[in-house]
């Protein structure tokens, strides 16, 4: 008894399925088969027996209450020409599960537009070039790619849904494997498409300035301040970022360690190390016994680390007011406090500048001379207000959040007053345990990352950054009202 062959079968169901670019074929391929049909009818087996109209409605694009005709290839999922993005909004669940997409429908919208916009500044740009539409053109390119990469995800992914429901069924073992890495790839395209969404932070390509001070505790933190510090500087070090001291102000001897700082401020003269280390900012607890103590108690103490801005030295006039009219600052100089060589108590070197709308001070005394401490005290103050005012805006828009969603919104800011509850990092000596409460990490080699170890730091460091890109696409997610 004579049948097709399956090889045939399957390949005339696939291109029934998947040709959608070429109907000319798939019209060929229909006819072939009911002329065959018509033919041998005895010949077929049953499950060949195809209808004059192939009906998919599993693959159309809106849905009407009273349609009863076939889908149509308007209404088809279909590869989009260069320019053109999906409309997820109106995607049915028929056809694709939202949960399938990886991301919320509000951010594809949202994403589908800034497209858009991008395609017509484009447009413009190649019939009559503009500095400020290139700008905008640039600016907007990240999230075009991303969006686009993200519909041929989508494309392929549906392709090989047909493709499984028409196949051969000894082809299904090798679908279901493409399967599987389709939706693996739409969901790494789905994190990339959500990342570009996230407007980049204004300090990000800038160094920064780390102060490091003892909070609760006493002596202990002190001398915790000052292992943060060498941890930091180790780390600065083996990455080859260069490290200038702008403050240093060291403990008393305590029971002969030698190794204590009330308070040290240095800048990390490395491009976008702000980006890198502004999630260190907070209340660092450690859990050990100290020093100080005699009866073998492990103690709990604090120390308070704030990362900063750095503005380079060619800012413009314009820029650096923009951030402080000189006219709002009140310069004081003294003569340098504490033990020191014979400038200490005898000359006015030492300044402190005032900014007197927030009450912001810095005091920098580090030099002998005057004009390179007022130097260093303008960095200082620069960086802190910046840092205050970016800290309010901020937590104006968490409370915007909460008053139009209710509740939390699921972004809280870093409290950094330096209790012991307000910890954003644990260092237990006792179990070899550093822990990061925001992002969950926990690590059992605290010895090795006290000394500074490049892998492990970098590995708190990443896992911070992961979890503040997880809380900034929270924030586009409820700007988005999804």
């Amino acid at each position: 008894m004579l049948s097709l062959p399956r090889s045939f079968t399957a390949c005339c169901r696939r291109a029934l399925c998947s040709s959608t670019k070429l109907p000319a074929i798939r019209y060929a391929v229909n006819q072939e088969l009911h002329t065959y049909n018509a033919s041998r009818p005895t010949l077929l087996p049953s499950r060949l027996q195809l209808p004059s109209t192939i009906h998919r409605p599993h693959r159309r694009l809106k849905a009407t209450q009273s349609e009863s005709s076939t889908s149509s290839d308007s209404d088809a999922i279909t590869e989009l020409p260069e320019g053109q993005y999906r409309d997820y909004s109106a995607l049915p669940k028929s056809l694709m599960a939202k949960t399938d997409l990886y991301i919320p429908v509000g951010m594809l919208s949202r994403a589908r537009t800034i497209a858009q916009e991008h395609t017509v500044f484009k447009e413009l740009l190649e019939k009559d070039y503009e500095n400020a539409t290139a700008i905008k053109v640039g600016k907007l390119a990240p999230v075009a790619k991303a969006m686009r990469e993200y519909d041929e995800g989508f494309y392929n992914l549906s392709q090989i849904r047909d493709m499984l429901q028409w196949s051969d069924p000894t082809l299904s073992d090798d679908l279901l494997t493409e399967l599987a890495d389709a939706k693996t790839a739409l969901q790494s395209l789905a994190s990339s498409l959500a990342a570009s969404l996230i407007p980049p932070h204004p300090f990000a390509h800038l160094a920064c300035i780390v102060e490091i001070r003892p909070g609760t505790g006493g002596s202990e933190a002190a001398i915790f301040a000052n292992n943060l510090f060498k941890m930091y500087s180790s780390y600065f070090s083996q990455k080859g970022w260069p490290v200038s001291m702008i403050s240093l102000d060291t403990a008393s001897d305590i029971m002969g360690s030698g190794e204590a700082i009330n308070e040290a401020i240095f800048s990390v003269d490395s491009p976008g190390a702000y980006a890198v280390l502004r999630g260190e900012s907070g209340v660092h607890r450690v859990q050990r016994i100290p020093l100080t103590e005699t009866k073998g108690r492990v103690h709990t103490s604090t120390a308070t680390i704030m990362v900063l801005p750095l503005f380079p030295e060619g800012s413009s006039d314009a820029e650096l007011n923009s951030i402080i009219d000189p006219k709002d600052v009140r310069t004081d100089v003294m003569r340098s406090r504490g033990a020191g060589g014979q400038h200490v108590n005898t000359t006015d070197s030492a300044v402190r500048l005032t900014h007197i709308p927030t009450g912001i001070v810095a005091a920098i005394q580090e030099t002998r001379s005057q004009h390179k401490n007022r130097e260093k005290a303008w960095t200082v103050l620069r960086a802190r207000v910046a840092e205050k005012f970016r800290a309010e805006k901020e937590a104006e828009e968490i409370a915007l959040r909460r008053r139009t969603m209710g509740g939390s919104s699921g972004v809280e800011a870093t409290g950094s007053g330096g209790g012991r509850s307000d910890k954003i990092r644990t260092y237990n000596y006792k179990e070899d345990r550093i822990t990061d409460h925001r992002c969950g990490l926990t690590i059992y080699d605290l010895e090795n990352i006290m000394t500074g170890d490049v892998q492990g730091v970098e590995k708190v460091l990443e896992e911070v950054g992961k979890w503040q890109m997880q809380q900034e696409m929270n924030k586009v997610a409820a700007e988005t009202g999804v």
